[in-house]
């Protein structure tokens, strides 16, 4: 028989914006390429669009990132329970607040609706942020 291993646990980050189709899923998408895999990666909007920006799966390919399968979710409780911190991008007072996790507000513009050179220095700002985000968890990035 071979003995049980025990499940590493590792941090858990939710990125919340109101689409969650710019820059929730691109802090989201650099999370989980730097980290690589290191932390726990969740985005939601608390309004989701249907679809996720085009200029932001566009910008994040030119940073050799395909977002292009990823969709829109709906902000749960059950989401942000189920994270150590949670990083809000302009979704006002929608996210649930619960004692013992970290709540963070990062002040980005909304790429929506703007074509792509509009969304490459916020897409840029982003991975700066997720950079310091995980110097102060101590992982390494790639």
């Amino acid at each position: 028989m071979y003995p049980v291993l025990a499940k590493v646990r590792y941090p858990s980050v939710l990125f919340v914006c109101v689409h969650n189709a710019g820059r929730s899923q691109m802090a989201a998408a650099f999370l989980t390429h730097l980290s690589r895999g290191r932390v726990e990666a969740r985005s939601a909007g608390s309004v989701p669009a249907a679809a996720v920006n085009p200029a932001a799966v566009a910008a994040m390919a030119e940073a050799g990132i395909d977002m292009s399968a990823e969709t829109p979710k709906v902000l749960t409780v059950e989401a942000v329970q189920a994270s150590d911190a949670v990083i809000t991008m302009g979704c006002g007072d929608t996210c649930p607040v619960f004692p013992g996790r970290t709540y963070l507000d990062w002040k980005l513009d909304d790429p929506a609706g703007q074509g792509i050179d509009a969304v490459r220095p916020i897409r840029d700002e982003i991975e700066r942020r997720i950079r310091g985000l995980l110097a102060e968890l101590g992982v390494e990035t790639a």
